[in-house]
């Protein structure tokens, strides 16, 4: 698989909890897809076939997918046949948008009834530059979602603009193939959906022969994807975290993994296990659930 195959399979397992969490707290929910360069209907139609599966979901509310790119006349055609084939039904509407995005999105999201209502975006873009154009025609839409593709290493920048325009937590990951990588931000101010993504980050298919890379790690290793990954470089991070600040809790350490790492929060206990056995980490108390308000310190501190 590409990059771009497993950039959609984590959309459309993304978009699967989304849909359904949107509509339950709104009437009206929107999902932006946009691109600054070519667009890609297989992502666009990826999109459209998990919608379709809540047709039933949406009596009494509406669903707009709007697709921005600065030509759509392949994806827009694309997109109405797929409708056709699936009879999708009035309450869901799909928007297509050409010429420029930074121009063109925000009058596009006014007119679908973004502002004030649950909004996800995607965003593919050549770099932060263009992402930091895009951010403020989203800041209609609350409370707001954003996944953001772009080159690698950049996500220094990529950090401060999503954190600068309203998504104060955030996870960046570098997908690493044969053919290259691309870096995927996601910036969101609920800490229940950045836990959401990261499993569906880290359920993606562990055959498509692509790897993660954390983008904070001075060394660039890669890691497999797996459901149970190997969490040595989380230890080291923690370990690193606890250096710093001396000691924390179990559920701090958690929030740590999930903010500032790849990982997940799943896998912080793992982790804390094998440092506990090995001695290099103590707890107070010293037995016991490891449960949230468990104080762990360096054995060396």
């Amino acid at each position: 698989m590409s990059i771009i195959e497993v950039t959609r399979e984590l959309l459309v397992r993304y978009l699967d909890t989304w849909v359904v969490t949107a509509l339950r707290r709104s009437r009206r929910v929107t999902f932006a897809q946009v691109w600054t360069g070519e667009a890609d209907p297989g992502s666009a139609e990826a999109a459209l076939r998990v919608f379709a599966e809540f047709g039933d979901r949406l009596r009494g509310r509406h669903l707009a997918h709007v697709v921005a790119a600065g030509r759509t006349d392949d994806t827009a055609a694309r997109l109405d046949t797929l409708q056709n084939r699936l009879g999708t039904p009035p309450e869901l509407g799909v928007f297509t948008v050409d010429g420029d995005p930074a121009e063109r999105l925000p009058a596009a999201l006014a007119a679908t009834g973004a502002p004030g209502a649950p909004l996800l975006a995607m965003l593919d873009v050549a770099g932060p530059a263009e992402a930091g154009v895009l951010l403020p025609a989203l800041a209609a839409g609350r409370p707001g979602e954003v996944l953001v593709v772009t080159a690698v290493g950049e996500w220094p920048r990529l950090h401060r603009l999503l954190s600068g325009h309203g998504y104060p937590l955030t996870s960046g990951v570098e997908l690493v193939g044969p053919s290259g990588g691309r870096l995927l931000g996601f910036g969101t101010s609920s800490a229940r959906s950045l836990e959401l993504y990261k499993n569906e980050l880290w359920a993606v298919d562990e055959f498509a022969g692509v790897r993660f890379r954390d983008p904070a790690d001075p060394q660039g290793r890669l890691v497999d994807v797996t459901l149970t990954p190997d969490v040595g470089p989380l230890r080291r991070e923690l370990l690193q975290h606890l250096a710093q600040a001396g000691t924390a809790t179990v559920t701090q350490l958690r929030h740590v993994a999930l903010t500032a790492t790849v990982y997940r929060v799943a896998d912080t206990d793992p982790a804390l296990s094998t440092l506990l056995g090995s001695g290099a980490v103590a707890r107070t108390p010293e037995h016991g659930r490891l449960g949230g308000d468990v104080l762990i310190a360096r054995a060396d501190g």
